[in-house]
């Protein structure tokens, strides 16, 4: 872990809807038919990234200018179709080996929910087409009483109302990140109360341990996590990569749930060095 930084504050550059520029959406067909839309964007010539946002928000919320990115809209979010069973790991899985299939190998990086999918892709299809991986704010596991699901306070006190309350999602999208700018924090609402209830709600009925596949990992990983996040609480980063073979847990102080936005110039540091 590194001294304490000061907060940056880069926000021009933040990956919300409206600030995006140069992005291209196109659509990967993923097992069952259903659409699953890739924000693709940066130069051709940079390290290729795969990345998967969290619970109830869109590829939108990434820009990393620095990397040739591939930003996906997870099923029932933003521009993908709503299609299939929440509730199955292995069509999780299969979503993103469709992505890979698309983009060729990549490094790829799961925020929040999106650590989730990452370890079901595991569960199913190994690291193939993966060269790096990055957990961010991630959970790897779900349901009660695991580990690497272990929520903090923000969250808790969400659940349920957030599912079908938009003024309670409002109150969270808030309180993830409390020192983002509040016009960041109205688009990140705007993409979080834009998921039906329904997919928000059948995003938490799982019940999935994942201690197995993260002991076969065999690529580089990087674990990211803000000390001060309460929304995924930083025992869950410390469980994935005491479990991960040779991962690096880098802590990020006075950092809540969002490291990319909240200290981008370290984030992309620390992409830069496992990116392939």
């Amino acid at each position: 872990m590194t001294k304490q930084e000061a907060p940056q504050t880069r926000h021009s550059r933040l990956g919300i809807p409206g600030l995006q520029t140069g992005v291209h959406v196109k659509h990967v067909t993923a097992a069952g038919g259903g659409r699953l839309a890739v924000r693709e964007a940066g130069p051709a010539g940079a390290p290729p990234v795969v990345l998967i946002h969290g619970w109830a928000q869109t590829g939108a919320v990434w820009d990393l200018p620095d990397f040739h990115t591939y930003a996906v809209d997870l099923r029932g979010h933003g521009e993908s179709d709503d299609f299939g069973d929440y509730r199955d790991s292995s069509q999780w899985a299969a979503d993103l080996k469709a992505v890979l299939d698309h983009t060729g190998p990549a490094t790829v990086v799961g925020w929040s929910y999106g650590g989730l999918v990452i370890a079901d892709h595991l569960r199913f299809h190994g690291t193939a087409g993966i060269t790096a991986l990055v957990f961010v704010s991630a959970i790897t596991e779900i349901g009660r009483g695991r580990p690497g699901g272990e929520t903090g306070p923000v969250m808790r006190n969400a659940l349920p109302g957030a599912i079908t309350d938009d003024a309670v999602m409002a109150a969270f999208c808030t309180a993830m990140a409390p020192g983002l700018p509040a016009g960041t924090v109205t688009k990140l609402t705007a993409a979080a109360t834009s998921v039906s209830h329904k997919v928000r709600g059948e995003l938490f009925r799982r019940d999935v341990g994942s201690a197995d596949v993260l002991k076969a990992v065999d690529v580089p990983t990087l674990v990211v996590h803000g000390t001060q996040d309460e929304v995924v609480a930083p025992a869950a980063a410390e469980y994935s990569a005491a479990l991960i073979p040779g991962a690096e847990l880098s802590l990020y102080p006075d950092t809540a749930h969002v490291p990319f936005l909240e200290r981008p110039e370290r984030f992309t540091a620390d992409l830069l060095r496992v990116a392939r």
